[in-house]
């Protein structure tokens, strides 16, 4: 499957979102990752839609929403009129994850759902019928720069076994070595944020993980 970068852009300076926005596009991410927290599902509070809907204008690149949020079905009209493509939210969130998928792509929207890494792999796998992505978590969701999880990538294999054309997202820890790790295993799509903020430009941090995904 085609290897994508989905740049997050929590480790970025708040003030220069836009700036950095601009150069993931440029340097040719073909998604741009907002986490989205709410203080309840996880203990940070970030941003909400109104910040993609000000950047929407900058390019074509897919704009995807990570809802790290307690019922995150009241948030789906707002990121979609924002301009998102993609939205994920998390089982763990809620009961009924296969009702949500299927309200998704009815208005349109790649539906995904994230594992945290204590979730059992089961739960994507009870849902892969109205799927379009399956994000795991290689860190617990809600801080930027925790280190990589290798045992979750057991969940990873596990997913490109029973579902082979379904995306397969990985987010945390992720640099050129762990991005490594994670497509052996079958991951196709790459979240990185703390990677990127630590290069010396967004653009140099992109070209590493591009050569490890090509």
């Amino acid at each position: 499957m085609k290897c994508e970068l989905a740049p997050s852009i929590l480790s970025c300076d708040p003030g220069r979102y836009r700036e950095a926005v601009a150069e993931l596009l440029a340097a040719g991410v073909e998604r741009v990752h907002f986490d989205v927290m709410d203080g309840q599902f996880v203990p940070p509070i970030t941003f909400g839609a109104g910040l993609v809907r000000s950047l929407r204008d900058l390019g074509d690149a897919v704009f995807e929403a990570h809802l790290m949020t307690l019922t995150p079905e009241s948030h789906f009209d707002a990121f979609l009129e924002a301009g998102c493509q993609s939205i994920i939210f998390h089982q763990e969130a809620t009961p009924h994850a296969h009702r949500l998928c299927q309200r998704l792509r009815e208005r349109g929207i790649r539906a995904g759902v994230a594992l945290n890494p204590s979730t059992p792999v089961d739960a994507i796998l009870e849902v892969s019928d109205v799927l379009d992505l399956a994000l795991v978590m290689t860190v617990n969701p809600g801080w930027g720069g925790q280190e990589f999880l290798r045992a979750c990538l057991r969940k990873v294999e596990t997913i490109r076994r029973e579902c082979p054309d379904l995306d397969i997202e990985v987010d945390g820890g992720i640099d050129p070595l762990t991005l490594g790790l994670a497509k052996a295993a079958g991951a196709n799509v790459f979240v990185a944020g703390s990677f990127l903020a630590s290069c010396p430009t967004l653009t140099s941090g992109v070209e590493q993980l591009r050569a490890e995904c090509d």
